[in-house]
């Protein structure tokens, strides 16, 4: 019998009870199943129907191959043991990426499965490593490091981790690992692994480009694209930890109406609610939301409300969504899956039916409201302790499924507005998989510290997300925790981020900053959950108060290149903040340099990211000139500068012949 064979425009290979297909998927791209004793299946975690293309396939006894555009898998059985190994090559026949060989006397595979005694099986994929490559994405990660080569990766989401095992490669190639399973992802010098914890098959999706524009937008069209950015995800958003009441929010909201402040949201954040899982207004805080929304809509802003996927074991839904089965499970101990505020489980997003049940909640008792913007808190979700094997939902294990979550999550609110009519769709979310950005998900970096470290590690991690195909991100400008708003150090901290933050896809300001004296109590005398400390742009003294001004009158003058961006980001995929060789890859420089990126195709940026810096070099790349955007000073591209910035400056270089020099006054 033939292993490999012909099959309705598929390459298919069968031996020992592995089946494994490859198949076109898209322009330039192929999707790689495999799976022991069984067809595999066509699961669509985050793939998109492709469109047809007609590939070249050729079988021999021992080698075939099959050709889409640039990319050509080519099969070859071994003689002694029967075993397949894949290799990917360009349209040049370079190898773009090849499986590891089966080892001889070590008795590896290429693909290993490992048996779970009663279940399915442990994964292993292994492929040769070319220790010059570089690899970019993967989505967010807390460390310094943009090229994420010879790191080892977890394949799980935490707060401030969002994993989007999607990967571009120097060497010309895409890969996405198409599986939701906790696992772990190892780029190392001499092997390349992607490993699931617990699954039925393997499947990927690798893609061939001859540039990592190329490659994201491919991506972008196999696994979908952002909506279009409504306006008031141009301009600044306003939050802290948590505005109490309806008077205290819209008093705030007041004050920068009077300074002629513009923004464009604020937030009303967590515990707004009288028990997790109401998804509903406390009415002895906020007595009319409908009169709140009205006014600040008067004043041109935007609420944004907070919804946690927990619903407490006291929450008037508990019960009901309990005898449905629309809440997590766990496998061993006590049915709760965090201690915050009360014991709760979390609403089971793989579920359709619980998704369309805290839909019609929120639709209730936020969206009559007129509330058109959702903040997706806890996102990963946020187990009490993150132990993955211990938790199951519809679809199955969270071990072996898990990191969709986040994703349908985000599927919750986009497919209820989009059935309310509402096409440009944006909602905050901490968490996010491949697939997320379709659903209009704004991921932001989760709970992170206020300090220089931690603001370096944000921008790497803005620029991989952007690898990974998530162009909507951002962060708490000035971190969320350790902030004190009278400290002198900190406040320095928050105009650096805040400059920084004024050239992410979405600026906002937002932290739990300290106060001596954060109490709040209910009529009866019951003590709820504090308010945190004040985090408006005059709370940081009239000096700062006037950089942080300066600033949002430039996002504001920004608007219609911002606007472009998100175009660019709806209709091709592409990353608003984009790492330096993403607009230059043939600049060799371009592929080392993490603390500075360009916004869009035009602006460069290279933010203040070390305690009490004035000046830092800042490295132009060759082909255009290059004007500073605010002393106005050209120079040739091709060299690095040392450039000085005071604490009301970031330094900020304007391609030439661009008409973007006219924002900066």
């Amino acid at each position: 019998m033939a292993l490999l064979q012909e099959e309705n425009g598929k390459l298919v290979y069968r031996f020992d009870g592995e089946t494994l297909v490859i198949e076109p998927w898209g322009k330039n791209s192929l999707r790689v199943r495999s799976r022991i004793f069984g067809e595999p299946e066509d699961t669509r975690y985050a793939l998109l129907e492709p469109e047809p293309v007609q590939p070249v396939i050729r079988v021999g006894e021992t080698e075939a191959s099959l050709t889409n555009g640039r990319i050509t898998a080519v099969l070859q059985i071994n003689g002694w043991t029967k075993g397949c190994r894949i290799t990917y090559r360009d349209q040049a026949g370079k190898v773009l990426l090849q499986e590891r060989a089966e080892g001889g006397a070590l008795g590896l595979k290429p693909r290993c499965y490992q048996p779970i005694l009663g279940g399915d099986f442990h994964l292993t994929a292994g492929f040769e490593s070319d220790p010059e490559e570089k690899l970019y994405g993967m989505g967010q990660y807390q460390q310094e490091k943009l090229n994420v080569k010879n790191c080892l990766l977890e394949l799980a989401h935490r707060n401030s981790q969002a994993s989007v095992p999607f990967v571009v490669s120097s060497l010309g190639y895409g890969f996405l690992w198409h599986n939701p399973a906790v696992g772990k992802a190892y780029f190392g010098g001499n092997v390349t692994e992607w490993y699931a914890e617990s699954t039925k098959q393997m499947d990927y999706w690798i893609t061939a480009g001859n540039t990592p524009a190329e490659i994201v937008e491919a991506y972008g069209t196999a696994v979908g694209k952002v909506p279009m950015m409504p306006e008031y995800g141009l301009g600044f958003w306003q939050c802290k930890l948590r505005y109490w009441n309806q008077e205290q929010l819209l008093e705030v909201a007041r004050e920068y109406y009077r300074r002629k402040v513009p923004v464009d949201v604020i937030v009303c954040d967590f515990f707004h609610w009288p028990k997790m899982g109401d998804y509903r207004f406390d009415e002895e805080f906020f007595p009319d939301p409908a009169a709140m929304v009205r006014e600040l809509k008067e004043m041109g802003m935007e609420l944004m409300v907070s919804v946690w996927p927990q619903v407490d074991v006291q929450s008037e839904n508990y019960g009901e969504m309990q005898a449905k089965g629309y809440l997590t499970h766990v496998e061993k101990g006590v049915n709760v899956s965090m201690l915050f505020v009360g014991n709760s489980n979390f609403f089971d997003a793989t579920n359709p039916d619980a998704r369309s049940y805290v839909w019609e909640k929120c639709r209730q008792n936020y969206y009559q409201d007129g509330i058109r913007i959702f903040w997706l808190d806890e996102a990963e979700p946020e187990f009490g302790a993150y132990d993955f094997d211990n938790y199951r939902y519809y679809m199955g294990p969270n071990v072996q499924i898990g990191n969709v979550y986040p994703q349908l999550y985000a599927r919750t609110f986009y497919d209820g507005m989009t059935a309310e009519g509402q096409k440009q769709i944006v909602n905050l979310i901490r968490c996010a998989w491949a697939g997320s950005q379709r659903y209009g998900a704004l991921v932001w970096s989760g709970d992170i510290h206020s300090d220089y470290e931690t603001l370096r590690r944000q921008v790497c991690a803005g620029l991989n997300m952007g690898m990974a195909g998530i162009p909507w991100w951002t962060t708490d400008i000035g971190g969320f925790s350790d902030g004190n708003p009278d400290d002198e150090c900190f406040r320095k901290l928050l105009v650096r981020w805040f400059e920084w933050g004024t050239f992410c896809p979405v600026m906002r300001l937002h932290g739990d900053r300290y106060q001596k004296d954060r109490r709040v109590f209910r009529k009866d005398g019951t003590e709820v959950l504090g308010t945190g400390g004040d985090n408006e742009i005059w709370s940081y003294g009239e000096e700062v108060c006037e950089i942080l001004t300066k600033y949002i009158q430039l996002r504001e003058r920004m608007r219609p290149y911002t606007r472009q961006l998100m175009q660019e980001a709806h209709e091709a995929g592409t990353p608003v903040m984009r790492t330096m060789f993403y607009v230059f890859p043939e600049d060799k420089t371009c592929w080392e340099l993490k603390e500075q990126y360009m916004y869009g195709a035009d602006i460069l940026v290279a933010p203040m990211l070390y305690e009490e810096q004035y000046e830092r070099d800042v490295y132009l790349p060759e082909g255009t000139t290059w004007t500073d955007a605010w002393t106005k000073q050209t120079y040739d591209g091709g060299q690095t500068i040392r450039v000085h910035a005071g604490l009301a400056e970031i330094p900020v270089f304007v391609r030439s012949g661009s008409s973007a020099i006219e924002l900066f006054a």
